[in-house]
């Protein structure tokens, strides 16, 4: 079977210079709509991938987000959300991207071109056998993410990929291809929109669902975040509250002392 790239197939939309502002934006929310259906389709692989990475995690390992462009922005973004969100080490959840911290804000030139640079990056991080790594790439071709796949599965990594198409080259060097197919885009080729939400919504559900399980939240709280500023001690505070059944100025202080309500919790109840 031939591979074809939907990412680069002819938008169903035309003349979009000559429509209105709300043609455009209903025909795009149209589009967007067609996301959950195509995440929906791929949550058996996610569900693959969360439950063989979470015992490495248990036995120390960590995983790696690596991409280009949009899809190496949106992983670095969900790596930097898990410390704050549930407490853990920056060195646990790490993302890359293809022409390092620079390619965040501008594209550097040629750096996804690299089929050497990802594996080079990762040996940076000490790499393991307890370690996983997704790649994200929407077509399926970034030779900085399927050079980097195909090193790390040959040194006994779990690797898998997130893509937009169907059986390219970097699924084929992948454990787990996570192909969530949503269409060609409303902009052709522009992947930063449905491409760009797909890989969002499924990273909030690997980075999320591993978390939970991996004892990071209580009930639906998130017990053990850093209350780093005036909205999340409130928000913790709240929790101890509930909690402990105790005045709010005793849970502000418990919270600021312990550094989290789960260690509070744990403390005001020893003693």
């Amino acid at each position: 079977m031939a591979f074809v790239k939907i990412t680069e197939a002819a938008s169903l939309y035309d003349d979009l210079e000559k429509k209105t502002t709300r043609e455009m934006l209903e025909e795009m929310n149209v589009e967007n709509g067609k996301v959950i259906l195509a995440v929906q389709n791929v949550i058996p692989r996610i569900e693959e991938l969360v439950n063989r990475m979470v015992p490495r995690m248990q036995q120390g390992g960590r995983l790696f987000y690596l991409g280009a462009g949009t899809s190496g922005r949106l992983g670095v973004l969900d790596a930097s959300e898990i410390p704050p969100t549930f407490g853990m080490s920056p060195a646990c959840v790490v993302g890359l991207i293809a022409g390092g911290e620079a390619a965040l804000r501008r594209s550097v030139e040629n750096a996804e071109d690299d089929a050497e640079q990802g594996w080079k990056d990762l040996l940076q991080h000490q790499v393991n056998v307890l370690d996983t790594l997704v790649g994200i790439a929407a077509s399926g071709t970034t030779p900085y993410v399927t050079g980097a796949l195909h090193a790390a599965r040959k040194h006994g990594i779990l690797t898998a990929v997130l893509t937009g198409n169907p059986d390219s080259p970097a699924a084929a060097e992948a454990d787990i291809p996570i192909e969530v197919i949503v269409g060609p885009e409303y902009v052709t080729g522009s992947s930063r929109m449905k491409s760009g939400t797909a890989q969002k919504l499924i990273l909030n559900m690997i980075s999320t669902s591993v978390m939970i399980k991996l004892g990071r939240v209580k009930g639906n709280r998130m017990v053990h975040m850093r209350p780093s500023n005036r909205k999340l001690v409130d928000r913790g505070v709240r929790m101890l509250v509930e909690a402990l059944n105790i005045p709010g100025e005793q849970a502000r202080a418990l919270l600021l002392i312990h550094g989290s309500v789960q260690q509070a919790i744990e403390k005001f109840k020893r003693e």
